[in-house]
């Protein structure tokens, strides 16, 4: 069918991991700081999934990375996941909403425009028009709202969103091992570092967390990291930079709909424009994507 010739199955799927996916994690880290230290929470969920992951793929007969792969992929795996996700699970646990946490990614394209002049990389209009356009539809989605967050926990996310950026930018340009055996030793390396830092900080469990703690932690396990992170993981191979980070804007809108779905709160006008906007964005930032060539290639992976 000429659709899904243009638009390869793979990619929609990951886009759809990224969007839907991950917008929901925000609200189940909320669940899970109740229950398990922040950065322990993200320590046992990086190792699980990493070592799952590792232990699939070696069994599959997939080559162990090098010393040099290691080294890159636990360069991005400290970035993204023990600087970027450490810090969203920290200023959640400091009493930081996860709706205020979803808009806070909304920064994420314009630290990963920046990051990107570092290697020579130029944005086309219609993706500058998008990353605009996305940040009014972020300021329409706060209107209405009375958010609140500590001066460190706004700290914490905003240096989450940078070293993402920085972390996603950087790893198109390091010799990082093929396919998901990257996600698998950016998760190990990652989880490890937040373990560490976990123990550092004198983290304890104040008590064996209950089913809701254990449920929050196998979803961000098996949903959040085995799958989402490993689509966000093959956009970044795939497409543009500001394509793969699109997410951002229509995370906080998924964190939205959730609350209302979940918890019963309703939705205003001005939410409700605010959503039309993300997506008018997000479309604007992926129509370059869609005209470059290598999303013929991506066919050819996806049919053969």
């Amino acid at each position: 069918m000429p659709g899904l010739r243009r638009f390869p199955l793979p990619l929609i799927a990951a886009f759809f991991a990224l969007y839907v996916i991950w917008g929901s994690t925000y609200l189940v880290i909320r669940i899970g700081v109740e229950y398990w230290p922040p950065l322990m929470l993200g320590g046992i969920r990086f190792v699980i999934a990493g070592s799952l992951m590792y232990g699939f793929l070696r069994w599959r007969g997939v080559p162990a990375p090098t010393w040099a792969q290691w080294r890159a992929a636990g360069m991005i795996g400290i970035l993204l996941l023990s600087f970027g996700n450490g810090a969203v699970s920290v200023a959640e646990h400091m009493g930081v909403a996860s709706g205020v946490a979803a808009l806070a990614v909304a920064t994420v394209p314009l630290f990963t425009l920046l990051c990107g002049y570092f290697w020579g990389a130029r944005n086309t209009r219609l993706e500058w028009a998008g990353i605009v356009l996305g940040l009014v539809g972020i300021a329409m989605l706060n209107l209405g709202s009375n958010l609140q967050s500590s001066p460190t926990g706004a700290a914490l996310l905003v240096f989450a969103a940078a070293a993402w950026a920085f972390g996603s930018v950087w790893s198109k340009h390091l010799p990082l091992p093929q396919g998901a055996m990257a996600s698998a030793a950016e998760m190990l390396v990652g989880g490890v570092v937040l373990l560490i830092g976990s123990w550092l900080s004198g983290e304890q469990l104040a008590a064996v967390p209950p089913i809701e703690g254990w449920a929050a932690l196998a979803y961000l396990i098996g949903f959040g990291s085995i799958i989402a992170f490993n689509s966000y993981m093959y956009l970044l191979k795939h497409v543009r930079p500001a394509a793969a980070t699109s997410y951002a804007y229509v995370n906080p809108a998924v964190a939205v709909l959730l609350g209302i779905v979940f918890v019963g709160e309703t939705i205003g006008l001005e939410e409700a424009l605010a959503m039309v906007v993300i997506i008018s964005a997000v479309v604007l930032i992926g129509l370059p994507q869609w005209r470059k060539p290598k999303v013929a290639a991506i066919q050819e992976e996806a049919t053969a």
